[in-house]
This record gives C-alpha cells, structure tokens and sequence, in this order.
C-alpha cells in the first residue's frame, strides 16, 4: 500500500477470471494474492520492509537464548519460487514467535515498534520502562488492514477465536506451513479493547492436525482466561493524594 500497488479494495487477479482483494486474502489468508503482490512489489522492496518489521533481527531486549530468525540477503531461487513463494509460503525465511508478537504490536499500537522486554522481578516490574527500536510509516495503512484482519476472525481462517471467545474485538492472521514434513500453525492477534490492547502469537507444532485454525482455537482460549480473569475491565483509579499533615503513609494498589 505504501508503494501504491494495492489498496485494500483493490482487485488482483489470481487467474484469468478470478479476482481478489486485500481484504478478502486477509481474511481467507490466500496464498496466490500475496505471491502475486509479492512479484509486483519485487525482492528489494519486500526485503526492506521485511527488515522495518523486524525480520532478521533480534525482537527483545536481552532475553536469554533469543534467536534472529534469518532473512535471505538474495532472492531465492526461481527453482524455489523467488520472491514470490517467499511473501506467500514464507520460502527461505525463519521468524520468531517474539519477531511476529513485535510486528502485531507496532500494528495494534499505530507504529512504534518496541523492543520485547521480559521483567522476572518485582524490581524489574517496578522499573520497567519501554524501549523504542523505531517508528514505522504504516499508520494510514493500518485501517486498510484492519478490515481484512477483522475479517480473518469473523469469517475466515480464524473464526475458531469465536468458539472460546467473542466478548471482546479480535483481529489477527492465521498462517501454515511444513518444513521436512513438519506441519506448523500459526496464530497472531490484538484484542480491540475499551480499556487497552493486548497482542498474542500462538505458534504450533506437530502433525497432521497442526494448522492455523487450530492456533486461533487455542488463543481464543487465551483471551477467554484473560477476560474470565477480569483482564479486560476497568481499573480503577488511583487515590487522591493525601494531605501529609494529616496522614503520614498512603499506600495505593499496585496492579502488574
């Protein structure tokens, strides 16, 4: 969209007579629409918005045993599918549930893309503070998006969220693939919520029965627990300040 070869109505042609959008290749997470953007859009252009978004390179700060992932640095070969098998089926690429959680939350939060950080103290909590890595130009494109991942669990790939959990707005996108027959699903949303955003990446393994639709299932669950749990209701507010003439200690509720 920023380069100007989509817009989420935009029609593209996946044969001679069939036609879809971006909002609908969302939804229904095809394949053939985002090899076919994939191929307008070229290596070079997929390859620095890749790197915008965190492909290749590490999503948190300081955590233990993260690894990079890994983005080719060339197009792979034509044999393989090019640059189009690797904006549809992921070909030649490796990404990080932490990489995929980053890139969710720039979107769910308008742009900015934190470091992941992993507080495992009180006195971690206690001083936590966000780390910025960038700002990413993809606010006006995110309501375009929107409406496609809206759609993914509405009436798409990832309508199973609805099975556990429909409270709440959830957007987000399923994936599947295998490697070396290994099948993999992928799940990764934000809960739309009055009073905040949360975003979630469920990433499975195994056989036969491991697919997105199954990962949308197990978040739904997620979000369930976290609603069950009051998770997304309102806090309350913190106390007036006291006047220290009359009251020498205040203690006000700490929430994590």
């Amino acid at each position: 969209m920023n380069e100007g070869i989509v817009e989420k109505d935009t029609p593209v042609a996946l044969t001679k007579r069939y036609h879809m959008t971006l909002t609908t290749a969302l939804a229904r997470s095809n394949n053939v629409y985002f090899e076919t953007v994939g191929r307008k859009l070229g290596f070079e252009k997929v390859s620095y918005y890749a790197h915008q978004y965190g492909l290749g390179e590490l999503a948190g700060y300081q955590i233990t045993g993260e690894q990079p992932g890994i983005y080719p640095e060339e197009e792979i070969s034509a044999k393989l599918g090019g640059v189009g098998k690797m904006c549809s089926f992921g070909e030649g690429i490796s990404m990080t549930p932490l990489q995929l959680g980053a890139l969710v939350s720039a979107i769910a939060n308008g742009g900015t893309m934190y470091y992941l950080q992993h507080p495992t103290s009180p006195e971690q909590v206690a001083d936590f503070q966000p780390r910025v890595k960038r700002h990413l130009d993809i606010a006006p494109a995110i309501e375009e998006m929107s409406d496609g991942m809206r759609g993914a669990v509405t009436y798409g790939t990832a309508r199973s969220v609805r099975h556990n959990f429909d409270e709440e707005q959830i957007l987000g996108k399923t994936g599947t693939c295998s490697r070396a027959g290994t099948r993999f699903g992928w799940f990764a949303s934000y809960a739309n919520t009055s009073y905040g955003r949360i975003v979630t990446v469920v990433f499975l393994q195994g056989g036969r029965p491991t697919y997105g639709p199954k990962a949308a299932e197990l978040a739904g669950r997620m979000y369930r627990n976290l609603y069950d749990h009051s998770f997304f209701a309102e806090r309350p507010a913190a106390p007036p300040a006291a006047d220290t003439a009359d009251v020498k200690t205040v203690s006000a509720p700490q929430q994590q």
